[in-house]
């Protein structure tokens, strides 16, 4: 498995989520960089947690594309941060 922390300094521009802010997400990705389990930490704290139990809502979805290994290279994290903050979230919407 492949962990990742990624910033976005801009909103989403989705009708229900841009003005919660910018974001941090958290992705789980296989061997093939498909995401498993993903966290989106929005500016004015709130969470959209998605994995195989909960895979979309009207807020948005688990990625369905893989993510570019190189491009997300430098933003590798540990498993334990990952779970670590997946442990911690619940769905605060």
């Amino acid at each position: 498995m492949n962990y990742y922390k990624r910033h976005w300094n801009e909103t989403t521009g989705d009708e229900l989520t841009d003005s919660w802010g910018t974001s941090t997400y958290y992705f789980e990705a296989d061997e093939d960089h498909f995401p498993i389990r993903q966290i989106e930490l929005f500016q004015n704290g709130k969470v959209l947690k998605y994995g195989k139990e909960h895979i979309s809502d009207d807020f948005g979805f688990l990625g369905d594309q893989p993510l570019d290994s190189e491009e997300f290279e430098s933003f590798k994290i540990d498993k334990n941060e990952f779970e670590k903050v997946w442990n911690s979230c619940e769905r605060a919407l």
